[in-house]
């Protein structure tokens, strides 16, 4: 399966560049997988080999989904009940299941995960698990732009800090010039937590060398913070600092106890908050300040996270919940606007994974990843009355997307996949499945599978 190459000019009834203009109708010029420009039509519709009309759509950026674990849609929907966030709920669900995980269980479920972003509207991805090389081939395969990173899980071990340490290195290294829009990054599973200084610090040289990035789990509890009080006199936030382990692109997903009055400090590094809020809701425990932030000067990124818990891909879906719980937890309508809240979905997070100062836009120069939604699945108030951003955060779901373009290469047209066997991946995930829950339930002589 491949995508349809050779587009030039894409047509749309409504063309969302994400700069604040709207071409209705409009047309977006796409050179060497970037755009070259985008405006409004003057005349008659243009045609030819190399236009694609897509007619009554909004045509509008990608999305990036800025935290995720692609191989644990195997493991769809086991969080239930639990706060993955906590390590108790961590060791006593994931890790209970994950210690039966094999690399050949891996792929099957990369490309079910990857088939579900493609669908909803995410065209680039930041990726945090182990067994990364098993990872990579299914994401180049789906043509999705993607950070991914070698979960470092360490738990206390000296063997296995050593050993994902190093396997995190060797596959970020073999990652360089593999792909034109995946790249290999380090993933230290949580600061200070998990991961013991020295390999954060190992873990920060590496990136530096590569020129990559750490993608984290940070500040779900407050145990990074009660840590650092402990054993260095200081919070997290200025422990990272102090470490440097902020001078390189740095995700820290979730961010839901992080102190506001510290953000200030973030706003002068390369990390970037990742934001949850379905998760947060699910697990009982703050909403992330993404107002703080914003007005701090802090880079904002969206994420879906992980499917155990948040069963849900759809990013238009966290769009909405993230507006709808900032202002419900601080008593304020509209206290992130849908303008700035789109941008946390799409410039937000390409810079959080590197990206350019366009990416994320449809303005020259930016990456020629896009999406359309059709006009009739958009539900909006009259003109005038309801903004066009209002309507896409507040009114969309990732479900009406029928196209889908990375790099100047379509992944989805009409609601077809062009780059995945979606139905083939998700046949080999039930076998991979059994075979997981036949392992535990032998381990644990009890019985797990299908209810």
């Amino acid at each position: 399966m491949s995508g349809l190459e050779g587009t030039r000019l894409v047509v749309a009834d409504v063309i969302w560049t994400g700069t604040g203009d709207v071409h209705t109708p409009g047309v977006v010029e796409i050179e060497d997988g970037r755009i070259a420009g985008a405006g409004p039509l003057h005349g008659a519709r243009p045609a030819g080999p190399d236009v694609v009309d897509l007619g009554a759509v909004v045509v509008m950026p990608g999305l990036v989904n800025a935290h995720a674990h692609t191989p644990m849609s195997l493991m769809r929907g086991i969080g239930e009940g639990h706060s993955l966030l906590t390590m108790e709920g961590f060791l006593a669900v994931l890790r209970r299941a994950e210690a039966h995980l094999t690399e050949e269980l891996v792929p099957a479920s990369t490309s079910v995960s990857c088939a579900d972003f493609i669908r909803h509207g995410i065209t680039t991805f930041a990726d945090q698990y182990f067994f990364a090389g098993r990872i990579a081939p299914a994401v180049i395969a789906s043509g999705l732009r993607a950070a991914l990173a070698w979960g470092i899980v360490e738990l206390g071990d000296d063997d296995a800090r050593a050993r994902e340490l190093s396997a995190a290195t060797r596959f970020a290294e073999s990652m360089q010039g593999e792909s034109e829009v995946v790249r290999g990054w380090l993933g230290p599973h949580a600061y200070f937590v998990d991961n013991q200084p020295e390999a954060m610090i190992a873990a920060r040289d590496t990136a530096a060398r590569l020129g990559v990035g750490l993608h984290v789990h940070y500040s779900t509890s407050g145990e990074e913070d009660a840590y650092c009080a402990e054993h260095h006199g200081t919070t997290s936030i200025r422990q990272l600092i102090a470490m440097g382990m902020l001078e390189v692109p740095t995700i820290l997903a979730h961010c839901t106890t992080v102190d506001p009055a510290e953000l200030p400090l973030l706003a002068g590094t390369r990390a970037a908050m990742a934001v949850v809020p379905s998760v947060a809701m699910q697990s009982g425990v703050p909403a992330a300040p993404v107002r703080a932030a914003l007005d701090a000067g802090v880079n904002v990124a969206l994420g879906t996270d992980n499917p155990c818990n948040n069963t849900n891909a759809d990013l238009f879906e966290e769009m909405r919940t993230l507006g709808k719980l900032a202002a419900f937890t601080s008593r304020v309508p509209n206290q992130v606007t849908p303008r700035e809240i789109l941008a946390i979905a799409t410039t937000g997070g390409h810079c959080a994974l590197g990206g350019g100062p366009a990416d994320g836009t449809l303005a020259p120069g930016g990456v020629a990843d896009l999406i359309a939604l059709p006009l009739a699945q958009l539900p909006r108030g009259p003109v005038g009355a309801q903004s066009l951003e209002s309507a896409l955060v507040y009114g969309a779901s990732g479900a009406s997307v029928t196209a889908s373009m990375v790099a100047g290469r379509w992944l989805m047209r009409g609601g077809e996949l062009l780059t995945v066997d979606a139905e083939a991946a998700r046949a080999q995930q039930q076998r991979d499945f059994d075979t997981l829950t036949a392992r535990m339930a032998a381990a644990e002589g009890g019985s797990h599978g299908r209810e």
